[in-house]
């Protein structure tokens, strides 16, 4: 499977297994933000990953909008849409095999030794 593929199939865990946490939650608790927040910092382990995700993310973006202009990939909105809905674990891989698509899947071989 080439590298391409690969993001593409790593879109599916990227959607799949956030969801399975978070639509549960949604399903008790409803659209209730001040409790996702105060359950999302409420102690310094999952304050450390929300920190993580969300600076993560702010910088996904920023790299999506740059790298996406300087190659000229389409439907660069497509993973900011997927980062702000989904997160960066589906958003990233997205880009990536859009990217490797505006590339034309061609990879650079390695150096032979």
């Amino acid at each position: 499977m080439n590298r391409k593929n690969v993001y593409l199939v790593l879109c599916i865990p990227g959607a799949v297994l956030p969801y399975s946490q978070f639509v549960p939650w949604l399903m008790e608790n409803g659209f209730n933000a001040s409790l996702f927040v105060q359950q999302l910092f409420a102690n310094r382990i999952s304050g450390f990953f929300a920190w993580d995700v969300l600076i993560s993310a702010v910088v996904v973006l920023g790299f999506v909008r740059s790298e996406g202009k300087r190659m000229g990939v389409k439907l660069v909105w497509l993973p900011i849409l997927g980062v702000l809905t989904v997160g960066v674990s589906f958003g990233l891989p997205l880009f990536l095999y859009l990217r490797e698509r505006a590339l034309g899947g061609s990879a650079i071989a390695p150096a032979k030794a």
